[in-house]
């Protein structure tokens, strides 16, 4: 009996060590706070699980979330002005805009000019593997996005870009009828702006006057191929929030995820006027330092979010195994 009992503990203890290791990868969580739909975009790098969807319509006070295994890698971007037809479900965007003829992506990926957060995700926090993610403009701009570490251990920093770039960008770089802004590199294909051929090497790489526009708007997004001393981030067991024009509505109501489809905008403002100009009809009011309207909500997230999470997905798992060991016990007894 007693020898019995003790095989079932030993039994009980692996299950649930296997169950609770398993707690790891990320929740990706997807925020729209722009007035307009977006349809973001999702591409797994390759050997990376396709996370069930590879875009998607996210309308203005959407989000939407995704589970991410341990070691997953991948980036995603929001589309702007899509159209897509009703019956055939064939259609396209305005910036973005990945090239599949459909919402879902289906491996492809975004179409310069496009802001991008990209991630890779460690082995799970019992392997003490870091995640590293950023926010680039390497690719060009085409609405703001911020990404937010929740919870975990380590730096966390949060990342992005909040302004409006399309309302700064330079007449030689605007794209998609004032849509979004290209980078140099897209712009001009010169190699000294593409860090290719004999400038393919930090040293010989440098900083444009094109990517500086960039870095002094957002310093903590990639302006350039090699700007990695400043803009990437790493974090050990968190979760990450992605939102897309982070400073179009209060704290407060960023908190609220409520859906509103029936608003009619499909795509961002137009950027009117001259470089750096910032009045036009149906024109967003913007931050004058966005990065004063978001911190504070970034500096609020706890580990708790993950904890509670992770046992919200594992909880049955382990109710299960506990039951079951009750059961085997009664009937050793």
């Amino acid at each position: 009996m007693s020898s019995t009992f003790s095989s079932l503990s030993i039994v009980f203890i692996f299950l649930l060590q296997i169950n609770i290791e398993g707690i790891s990868g990320a929740t990706f969580r997807l925020i729209n706070r722009c007035n307009y739909i977006v349809w973001p975009g999702i591409l797994a790098n390759a050997g990376s699980a396709n996370l069930g969807s590879t875009g998607f319509e996210l309308p203005p006070g959407g989000s939407r979330s995704f589970q991410a295994p341990p070691s997953w890698s991948g980036r995603f971007w929001g589309r702007t002005g899509c159209t897509f037809d009703q019956e055939t479900g064939q259609g396209s965007c305005t910036s973005g805009d990945c090239g599949s003829n459909q919402v879902e992506c289906n491996g492809a990926g975004a179409i310069p000019p496009a802001t991008l957060a990209e991630f890779t995700i460690g082995s799970g926090p019992s392997s003490g593997s870091q995640d590293f993610y950023d926010v680039s403009l390497v690719d060009g701009y085409n609405l703001p996005m911020i990404v937010e570490a929740i919870g975990g251990s380590g730096d966390c920093g949060t990342t992005g870009c909040a302004t409006d770039l399309n309302r700064m960008c330079p007449n030689e770089l605007r794209g998609g009828n004032g849509q979004s802004c290209k980078s140099a590199c897209e712009a001009f294909g010169s190699p000294e702006y593409c860090c290719s051929g004999a400038y393919a090497s930090p040293s010989t790489c440098q900083p444009s006057m094109y990517s500086e526009v960039f870095k002094s708007a957002c310093p903590r997004a990639y302006s350039y191929a090699f700007d990695d001393a400043t803009s990437t981030f790493t974090c050990t067991g968190a979760d990450y929030t992605i939102t897309f024009c982070p400073s179009s509505t209060s704290q407060k109501s960023s908190r609220d995820t409520s859906s509103d489809s029936t608003n009619g905008n499909y795509g961002p403002p137009v950027a009117t006027g001259t470089v750096g100009g910032g009045s036009g009809p149906g024109s967003q009011a913007e931050d004058p330092d966005p990065f004063t309207s978001w911190l504070p909500n970034f500096m609020s997230g706890g580990s708790s979010s993950r904890t509670i999470s992770n046992i919200g997905l594992q909880s049955t798992p382990i109710i299960s195994i506990i039951i079951t060991f009750v059961i085997l016990s009664l009937f050793q007894s």
